[in-house]
């Protein structure tokens, strides 16, 4: 323990006897600390809270896209190089007649400086940061707070003109497409035409490709082979039916003797109704009425031929024969439509097979139809969702920008922390200056005292001689602790007063 006491004892009588050393270190390392602190320009931060409300009266697909894009979109909107550049003229950053350099420079100063912070669904905070160091305090705090009022104010413009101005620009430009679709349609409309009509023999009429054609016949075909099944399994019911009724009912006279006659004139009034409207011999109402018309006069021969002959007309057969006549007439229709479908295939097919080129071509021309009327289409819906969502923005406030919390304006820098760095380096210049007399009285080969001698020598240290201090000496000594005691006072009066003037600065900006 008495060791150490005495390498304390020796280490601090080594640095006192290095005195001035300590001191010329300490302003030394203080000196250049301080300026290069000064030299740091103060940073002045300003926030504000900004509330961007969407006003959906349209359905997100007319209203476009829906909220939560449009909030990124203004996220982004806000801190663009066109906006900042705005505000950089605003605030003074940008001198007028500017090149293009220093607007980078400025745009670029300024993308650095501003933060968007989205706290909720349509709640910003916006933070910005200036510390520009050929502008004082006072006007680096009050830019800080001018940024932010030119950048909410430019974006509330923009918001206002840019919805309407997006919705005429995109109108113009639909408009633009939708013509050069409709002229590129009439093209195709017209070498379909001339193609039709150069064809005439070898394409079939109807709508659509051959292919398409073809492929409905065939789904019409399926359709009414069933049906005609059906209709057959019905008429082969009613055969049944007929052939198990009796045609009169014995013991009557001929009262019912008339059925079939009359029903067999009234299918021939049909039959001249028909043909007086146009209908052709071979339209299939016309063929089913003509095979009913057959069925009653066979009916009505055999009514003849029984005359009075002591029995009446069955009533049960007559319903019966009429019920045959008209399934006979629906099943010789569906044969009839299905004669008529499969020619039609026969023919399509056919001449696809001897002139292939000339169906692809038709395909071909059909298919570019298609194509250029689903785009038309297509543009005609999109310019009436922008024409909507422009009268949407013009007749009412589609994006309501209020302003939660004003710019705040600084009072104190937030970055510095001048007075901690001030006495950090006052310290720092303290032990700078201790450490360097230290490290000298190690690098040195003196000896403070008799046994780190003998220790060092390995020789026995008879004695040692004291110092005899003289008055003239001792009045000399006291001098220079006086010099050394201002020397050191007006080291941390220097720091006291660098101290004093931050806090004075501080209170001029507030």
């Amino acid at each position: 323990m008495n060791s150490l006491y005495d390498e304390f004892r020796v280490a601090l009588h080594s640095v006192w006897t290095r005195r001035w050393l300590v001191l010329a270190v300490a302003w030394g390392i203080c000196i250049l600390g301080w300026l290069a602190i000064a030299s740091i320009p103060n940073r002045y931060d300003s926030r504000a809270r900004l509330l961007v409300d969407i006003n959906e009266i349209l359905p997100d697909e007319v209203q476009g896209g829906g909220g939560r894009p449009q909030l990124d979109q203004i996220r982004e909107t806000l801190t663009s190089a066109r906006n900042l550049e705005k505000v950089a003229a605003t605030t003074g950053l940008l001198p007028a007649g500017a090149n293009e350099r220093e607007k980078a420079g400025a745009v670029g100063m300024l993308q650095k400086s501003i933060k968007v912070i989205p706290q909720q669904d349509n709640i910003f905070e916006i933070t910005s940061s200036v510390a520009v160091g050929s502008l004082s305090d006072a006007d680096n705090a009050k830019l800080a707070s001018g940024v932010l009022d030119s950048l909410i104010t430019v974006f509330r413009d923009d918001q206002l003109r840019g919805g309407r101005m997006n919705a005429r620009e995109s109108l113009k430009f639909l408009d633009a497409q939708i013509a050069d679709r409709e002229k590129a349609l009439r093209e195709v409309e017209a070498r379909r035409g001339a193609f039709e009509a150069q064809n005439i023999g070898l394409i079939p009429g109807g709508s659509g490709s051959p292919a398409q054609r073809v492929e409905a016949a065939r789904a019409e075909l399926s359709q009414l082979d069933s049906q005609l099944v059906s209709a057959q399994a019905q008429l082969a019911a009613a055969n049944g039916q007929l052939a198990s009724t009796p045609q009169s009912i014995p013991g009557g006279g001929g009262v019912g003797g008339g059925v079939a006659r009359q029903q067999l004139a009234g299918a021939q009034n049909e039959l001249s109704s028909m043909r007086a409207r146009g209908l052709t011999d071979a339209h299939p109402d016309v063929i089913a009425l003509k095979s009913q018309i057959a069925s009653l006069k066979a009916m009505a021969d055999r009514e003849g031929a029984s005359g009075g002959g002591g029995g009446m007309q069955n009533p049960a057969y007559a319903s019966l024969a009429a019920m045959r006549a008209e399934r006979q007439a629906t099943v010789s229709a569906l044969s009839a439509r299905k004669s008529q479908l499969m020619g039609d295939i026969s023919k399509i097919t056919a001449q696809q097979i001897q002139n292939p080129g000339i169906a692809a071509e038709y395909d071909r021309i059909n298919g570019e139809y298609t194509a250029f009327k689903a785009q038309y289409d297509k543009l005609l819906a999109q310019r009436e969702q922008v024409r909507l969502r422009g009268d949407v923005q013009t007749e009412t406030d589609a994006i309501k920008i209020e302003l939660l919390d004003p710019p705040s304006k600084p009072t104190s820098p937030a970055a510095p922390n001048r007075p901690l760095f001030l006495t950090l380096v006052l310290l720092a210049g303290i032990g700078g200056g201790i450490g360097a007399a230290f490290g000298l009285s190690q690098v040195r080969t003196s000896y403070s005292t008799a046994a780190k001698l003998e220790r060092a020598s390995g020789l026995p240290v008879i004695g040692s001689i004291t110092e005899v201090v003289t008055p003239e000496r001792h009045l000399d000594r006291r001098k220079k602790l006086v010099w050394l005691a201002g020397g050191g006072g007006a080291l941390v009066g220097l720091y006291a007063l660098l101290l004093v003037a931050e806090f004075i600065q501080r209170g001029m900006v507030a």
